[in-house]
């Protein structure tokens, strides 16, 4: 379990020196500072201090050139105050330590809504207001990798000695052979109070996925799944490997996604989605209609990185078009069977790559414009949604910055200093990669042209 929220627990926790004082960037990267064990209680009380800026760094941590919220400001800070998650244990390490994660408010107290957590906290109070609560659930596919060289490869089995070299989809063996890494995976959940359930091999080589339980907090569910990731990479380096959450770390394999399945509660538990059919409720169309709606222009969202758009392609377990269906995985939205009371809808555009937070403000948010405005969605698609002649998810980077600029149900959703910093983090992002020349391209034309 977490550990406590007493300083005092902290400084005399047997080994642990120093505390991570965290924020969560607009890109799902911790960035924050390395604390002293003894200044527990300044962290915990809400002592610590980061520029607002720090959440809108690109990718590599460099500022925005000429971002108004960075010169033009002063650079100012932001009080980061203790999420309510206390301080969770690292002990994959050399020496054990702790994070605290925290998230931004402005001088004046009030939330910094371009902190990506505090966009999602955003959306939650809108369906407190109305006397709901979302129910979020996520599944994290992700890779272990070999940790030595500098592009991916399988890793080498544990058990057999022999690297993998095949896709083994529900491989129970393959589950095995990693058995160690999945026991301390699941032992450090434990600790850090993440949820993970069932844990299977997916279609690529040394491709796993983990799915986390269900929660009627979306706050909790997104840290979850950060620090789900989090514990992956840490404890796959402790055994000697690496992990990945890249969309698309192979380019002929399965790409990695972060599906989200979520259903509506009100006040008295009942699930809004449920009308004792499968077709479910008029509320539920209503949500899948402003999730179609929003779809392209919610892309950058679940695809922000160079990599991400690799994975959204025809015939390769993610969707490519915008649509819906009822037990259809080749649609972006999924409307899962069973029992009508747990009727709910599963996103499954996001790799797992992109922001959780980012991710639910998004799918919550959109579901949340669909059921004000009682919008109904287009016909679900029956068969294979990638032969459909359907609307296209955007499937080029700049396309999906443009469209999340001028979206408008992006602009009722998330605050402007949000967008207006993702925007310009995302076109810094595309400049530098324009700039790259790889090793491909060069061989390709070198001598030739």
């Amino acid at each position: 379990m977490a550990l406590s929220d007493d300083p005092n627990w902290l400084v005399n926790a047997d080994g642990v020196e120093s505390i991570q004082a965290v924020v969560c960037d607009l890109n799902g990267i911790l960035r924050g500072k390395r604390v002293p064990v003894t200044q527990a209680e300044k962290v915990l009380k809400g002592g610590i201090r980061m520029p607002l800026s720090i959440v809108g760094v690109d990718v590599w941590g460099e500022d925005i050139v000429g971002s108004s919220h960075v010169f033009a400001s002063g650079d100012m800070d932001g009080i980061c105050s203790p999420t309510g998650r206390g301080a969770l244990p690292i002990n994959w390490t050399l020496k054990p330590s702790a994070v605290v994660p925290l998230w931004l408010f402005k001088e004046s107290g009030e939330p910094f809504l371009a902190d990506p957590r505090q966009a999602l906290a955003n959306i939650v109070r809108q369906y407190h207001e109305l006397g709901l609560r979302p129910v979020v659930a996520s599944e994290m596919e992700f890779y272990l990798i070999d940790a030595e060289p500098d592009h991916a490869e399988p890793p080498i089995s544990p058990y057999t000695g022999k690297r993998l070299d095949s896709d083994a989809i529900l491989s129970i063996d393959e589950l095995d052979d990693f058995g160690e890494f999945f026991s301390d995976v699941y032992a450090e959940c434990e600790r850090q109070n993440v949820p993970a359930d069932s844990a299977v091999a997916e279609n690529g080589i040394g491709q796993f996925e983990i799915n986390l339980i269900h929660s009627d907090d979306p706050l909790k569910a997104a840290d979850d799944a950060l620090f789900f990731k989090r514990i992956i990479k840490g404890v796959a380096r402790k055994h000697g490997f690496a992990a990945t959450f890249m969309a698309k770390p192979y380019g002929m394999r399965s790409g990695s996604g972060m599906h989200m399945h979520f259903s509506v509660i009100d006040e008295d538990g009942n699930n809004v989605f449920d009308n004792g059919t499968a077709e479910g409720s008029e509320v539920m169309l209503n949500a899948v209609a402003g999730l179609t709606r929003a779809m392209a222009e919610s892309t950058l969202l679940f695809a922000p990185h160079y990599n991400s758009y690799r994975r959204l392609r025809p015939d390769t377990h993610a969707p490519t078009s915008i649509s819906w269906g009822y037990e259809n995985r080749t649609a972006a939205i999924r409307i899962p069977g069973g029992n009508p009371k747990a009727r709910r809808i599963e996103h499954r555009v996001a790799g797992a790559d992109a922001n959780p937070y980012l991710v639910m403000a998004a799918i919550l948010g959109a579901a949340l414009v669909g059921i004000r405005n009682k919008w109904q969605p287009p016909a679900p698609v029956s068969g294979r949604a990638y032969l459909s002649q359907l609307p296209r998810i955007p499937s080029e980077w700049g396309s999906a910055v443009t469209q999340f600029e001028h979206g408008a149900i992006m602009s009722e959703i998330f605050d402007q200093d949000l967008r207006s910093m993702l925007i310009a983090c995302k076109r810094q992002e595309i400049a530098s990669f324009a700039e790259q020349v790889t090793d491909y391209e060069f061989s390709a034309y070198l001598e030739i042209v």
